[in-house]
């Protein structure tokens, strides 16, 4: 009897060890991220930058097995730009950014980011794992502490294992290579279902400047400067103050004009990195031909990867575009755009294949926006839904479900109150974002 009971223990012990690894499994596949059906066909082909080299590494910050660090290293007299978010709750990376931006030096620069964990609202902390990742890097490169930016993503409220990060940095070195900007992709990565990067050239006197940049963002994603971390990277050479004056505009018409979910991150950032090392001509004024040339390539680059954002919204299986004219003003229309992107009701009916245009009514009527019943206009992509305080006479139901079952839709509201315009764009709100969040920190 008791080698049988030995026996029973031994193989109930195997099929516990059995159970745990299917467990196990299934758990791994659950939280594997299926790749949004809105996302690109492919990584797109990034130009080098000289004066700038990326490497990446498997520092442990949260999980194993995975590239969560990654660090830019610039030439020297690299200007840098960059916009944060207005949180009242900023991370501590955020802070330490913010104060380094604006100064200039002719030494190089560098920037480290690690996912996983956002340092944010973690206290004194914070700072001290800020001071030291950045120290660590200066040491490391021959740098000035104040020319090295950090940023952290992922779980807040939790220490910062900073050592992980510093232990990481020979590897980090030794690595570097001018065309790694596509492994930092990934390696900034949380709950992201795909890596996001977007490029340009241009011409500027007939020298050729080259710009690259990616992003990280799939939820906790709001207009509030920048609702994610973006790293754009250009040999141009600008001064400081042009080069910011750019960047926040085109912030602005970009990262701010897309949400998610309607919650602004704590850690959101933006940084441009003009290295210099074109033969271009130096763009020095904000009102010259070259400068409008450049910034319109920023922009197109910015807006690129603000909409890739939006693509891989947490469960997005529907890419919105939001166009709202004929405001009193230009930030009405922003409230009225705003207010139907953001609304809960309209999201999950877009997700339902719904043309429940009733929901667009009441978002236009809460947002604070002045709106006139009978006399806007509302449409589905080309079809008008709603005129002069009714439903069109041309429209049916039929109609608006069929054109709900695209992928790309647009909302269009005419106010019919003045020359105000703004766009938003934005996702659909499925059971897929609730499963993400519930189990973010499992």
């Amino acid at each position: 009897m008791g080698k049988k009971k030995k026996l029973k223990a031994k193989v109930n012990a195997l099929k516990a060890r059995l159970a745990a690894t299917e467990a196990a499994l299934a758990g791994a596949a659950k939280a594997a991220p299926t790749v949004s059906p809105l996302a690109p066909d492919a990584f797109p082909k990034l130009p080098v930058i000289a004066g700038a080299r990326f490497a990446t590494a498997m520092a442990g910050v949260r999980y194993g097995g995975r590239t969560d660090v990654m660090l830019a290293h610039l030439a020297p007299g690299t200007v840098m730009a960059g916009t944060f978010t207005r949180s009242a709750t900023r991370a501590a990376s955020v802070l330490d950014a913010q104060a380094k931006i604006g100064a200039h030096s002719p030494e190089g620069a560098a920037i480290l980011v690690n996912s996983g964990n956002a340092n944010a609202f973690t206290g004194a902390a914070g700072d001290r794992s800020v001071q030291a990742i950045a120290g660590a890097v200066a040491e490391r490169l021959g740098l000035p502490a104040a020319r090295v930016f950090t940023s952290s993503t992922g779980v807040i409220g939790e220490a910062l294992p900073h050592e992980r990060i510093t232990a990481a940095l020979d590897t980090l070195a030794d690595a570097l290579h001018e065309d790694a900007l596509p492994d930092a992709a990934r390696a900034i990565m949380t709950t992201d279902t795909y890596p996001k990067g977007a490029s340009a050239s241009v011409t500027i006197d007939g020298e050729t400047v080259q710009i690259a940049g990616i992003a990280k963002g799939s939820g906790m994603i709001a207009p509030d400067m920048a609702t994610m971390l973006v790293y754009i990277f250009t040999d141009a050479k600008i001064t400081q103050s042009v080069l910011q004056s750019i960047v926040a505009r085109g912030t602005d018409a970009s990262f701010n004009c897309i949400t998610v979910d309607s919650d602004t991150s704590t850690s959101d950032m933006l940084l441009v990195a003009a290295t210099g090392a074109s033969n271009a001509p130096l763009i020095d004024d904000m009102t010259s031909d070259n400068a409008k040339t450049f910034a319109a390539a920023l922009n197109g680059v910015m807006l690129d990867l603000a909409h890739q954002v939006v693509r891989d919204g947490e469960g997005a299986t529907k890419f919105v575009e939001v166009a709202v004219s004929g405001a009193r003003s230009d930030a009405d229309a922003r409230r009225v755009a705003l207010a139907i992107a953001n609304s809960p009701l309209v999201k999950t009916a877009i997700a339902g294949e719904d043309p429940n245009w009733g929901r667009v009514v009441m978002a236009i009527g809460k947002s604070g926006a002045e709106a006139d019943r009978d006399r806007l206009s509302i449409r589905f992509g080309p079809h008008l839904v709603a005129y002069q305080g009714q439903v069109a006479p041309s429209y049916t139901e039929e109609i608006g479900a069929s054109y709900m079952e695209g992928q790309e839709l647009v909302i269009g509201v005419d106010l019919r109150l003045g020359v105000g315009a703004a766009k938003v764009w934005t996702c659909d709100l499925t059971d897929r974002y609730i499963e993400i969040n519930a189990d973010y920190r499992s």
